[in-house]
């Protein structure tokens, strides 16, 4: 006989018989997550045992202790309609030291050991109170604290070893495989990146992965795996793996890569071979790896919106950002949807060890998209920005005039693309540098820098508020 447990009891002389089946871990056949990326996990659990017919109630254990029970079907693969739901009750209410004595305070108990001269031995008392500790009376005398070892003489009904689905049915199959779906929190992913770039970092491997957390409270044993990228509506309710050097040129299905479909307006990702997720585990998979990427390295010298409405005190230096950047396509040996997570980058040292580099936190990505990474400020590279004049031509209209020094202390050249952000109305009267008008709010000045050298970019902008 398999694990479900089939109890059945006879009301004395009614005739009437009230039927019950259980269902455990063992019984199990088959289990498949599906995880989304807002801390919540789809449950497909099918197992096989043997039920009475007619009516009955059938609980199913080991289900996840952060289960959403308003989520959960029950159906019957074997036979389907042959099962009809009367009521479902979820049951969390699970024993320990504490409920158990709860459950029997006013009541008899056993204390074993009681007395310590006589090995064994036993009294009975009655459970007084758990205020602050145990209360008993024994033989009429009241002993505060634990004389002995507390022996319960059974379990009480409304408490349960494990979280538990109980169901009210109408059954027509004696021996049915059935299958419980559910929603529960506690399962989450995230995607991290492996970014190593190449000396002249004109060039990077990807390493993508699937970093999965499982804190739901049970355990998914052989299961089939799947992953949703997208931002599913939920409605509210009152967590490094290092490149292998071989990995070139395109996307490259590493061993057990996860395959990838679109699905409704998002990504579905599935793990070809079966994994356990236990419970409290961080597990990493691989997604996928690309090389030979093309990548370009920027430097930003940025402003603010504000310069421009009032005079500006005297800055000192300040930082240059820098950037990586490369187009998620075919052409450049990528060209797939790229899961929201962390892209950290690497790039070798004069020894050909790898050191990090930083890291930026990438959004979900469409194919044929840009992706743009922060890598952090340039050490050797410096802007320093003046004032030179600030007037007010009329009401709600100024002019201001600033002077840009640009100074590279690299070994190399470099282009700074100098971005003024102008929050209003603009007009750029003069300039020493050709400039460009990124958006209606944005010019952006491409400034070549010589190797250890410095340049001067001047210009003259009149805006209205």
């Amino acid at each position: 006989m398999s694990a479900a447990a089939i109890a059945a009891g006879c009301a004395a002389g009614a005739g009437a018989e009230e039927k019950a089946a259980q269902t455990a871990i063992g019984d199990q056949t088959d289990v498949a997550v599906t995880v989304y990326n807002n801390n919540l996990a789809l449950v497909r659990d099918r197992r096989k045992l043997a039920l009475g017919t007619g009516e009955l109630a059938l609980t199913f254990m080991d289900v996840a202790e952060q289960i959403r029970p308003e989520t959960v079907s029950l159906k019957s693969v074997s036979s389907p309609g042959s099962i009809r739901i009367i009521e479902q009750n979820y049951e969390y209410d699970l024993m320990s030291p504490e409920k158990l004595m709860e459950k029997f305070v006013g009541k008899k108990v056993k204390l074993q050991n009681f007395n310590k001269q006589v090995e064994g031995g036993t009294v009975e008392a009655e459970l007084l109170s758990l205020n602050n500790g145990p209360i008993y009376r024994v033989n009429n005398e009241i002993y505060l604290g634990y004389p002995g070892n507390v022996v319960l003489p059974e379990v009480p009904e409304n408490l349960i070893a494990k979280p538990s689905l109980i169901w009210r049915i109408d059954n027509d199959q004696a021996n049915q495989e059935i299958e419980a779906t559910y929603l529960t929190g506690g399962l989450s992913w995230k995607a991290d990146y492996v970014v190593r770039m190449s000396k002249d970092e004109k060039k990077a491997d990807i390493d993508a992965w699937v970093t999965l957390d499982n804190q739901s409270g049970a355990a998914y044993t052989n299961a089939q795996l799947k992953l949703v990228a997208g931002e599913v509506n939920i409605a509210p309710q009152a967590p490094v793996a290092m490149f292998d050097k071989a990995a070139r040129g395109g996307v490259m299905a590493a061993e057990a890569a996860m395959v990838e479909e679109s699905f409704a307006e998002y990504h579905l990702y599935t793990l070809p071979r079966r994994t356990t997720i236990k419970q409290a585990q961080s597990k990493q998979v691989s997604l996928f790896r690309a090389g030979e990427v093309a990548t370009t390295k920027k430097y930003e010298f940025r402003g603010q919106g504000y310069y421009y409405f009032q005079p500006m005190p005297q800055m000192g230096p300040e930082k240059v950002g820098v950037f990586v950047e490369f187009k998620n396509d075919e052409a450049n040996h990528l060209g797939v949807p790229l899961p929201g997570g962390v892209m950290r980058l690497y790039q070798e040292d004069s020894e050909g060890m790898l050191q990090f580099a930083g890291e930026d936190r990438l959004e979900h990505t469409p194919k044929d998209e840009k992706v743009r990474l922060k890598m952090g400020n340039a050490f050797d590279v410096v802007g320093e920005r003046v004032q030179t004049d600030y007037q007010i031509i009329a009401n709600n209209v100024f002019e201001s005039a600033y002077k840009i020094t640009l100074r590279n202390h690299k070994e190399n050249d470099i282009v700074v693309d100098v971005v003024e952000p102008m929050i209003s109305d603009w007009r750029i009267l003069e300039s020493s540098h050709p400039s460009e008008k990124r958006d209606a709010q944005t010019s952006v000045f491409s400034i070549p820098v010589k190797a250890d050298g410095e340049v001067v970019l001047t210009y003259r902008v009149r805006v209205r508020n």
